[in-house]
């Protein structure tokens, strides 16, 4: 099983998501890999990076590739695949997007085979409960957390074939 290695506070500006949105339907053997693959076959990063940049001065570790989700009891499960920018930044043809205002994330590092990373949020949020940080609803009672592929945290492995994601949950 992956391990928790890091466990911390992050603050960040208001933001805006930018990316293409995914539900139930679209999970194919469980999970979203594929519509990666999409992303990555189709160019959708470069297309955004080209147009907006890398969004790296956005906050440490923005410019980071995101699988952005939301959760609420009765609603529809989004996964959203794409990028944060800075508050405000035009939205591409082809993309949609999701305003967030300037927040504090808990992040969890989850250190291990790439294959044993996913679906540990529930995990990670415990964690990040332990720490006394409360992970509350927003104001229409949803939740928004995601999964951050850090370079080269996640893209570098180490001699034992294991590699880093974020887990980050919006906290208080």
């Amino acid at each position: 099983m992956a391990d928790i290695v890091k466990v911390y506070r992050q603050e960040v500006p208001a933001l805006r998501f930018i990316g293409k949105k995914y539900g139930d339907g679209d999970r194919v053997n469980g999970g979203f890999g594929v519509q990666w693959g999409q992303w990555f076959q189709n160019g959708w990063f470069d297309a955004l990076e080209k147009a907006l940049g890398s969004g790296k001065a956005v906050y440490e570790d923005g410019d980071a590739y995101l699988g952005m989700m939301r959760y609420k009891e009765g609603e529809p499960f989004e996964y959203w695949i794409g990028m944060f920018y800075p508050e405000g930044a035009a939205v591409p043809e082809g993309f949609g997007s999701v305003d967030f205002p300037a927040s504090t994330l808990g992040v969890c590092w989850l250190k291990g085979p790439e294959g044993e990373l996913y679906g540990q949020e529930h995990r990670c949020a415990a964690a990040l409960e332990e720490k006394g940080w409360q992970i509350p609803p927003e104001e229409d009672g949803s939740w928004w957390f995601f999964e951050r592929y850090g370079c080269p945290r996640f893209t570098t492995p180490d001699e034992n074939g294991h590699v880093i994601l974020d887990i980050c949950h919006y906290v208080k």
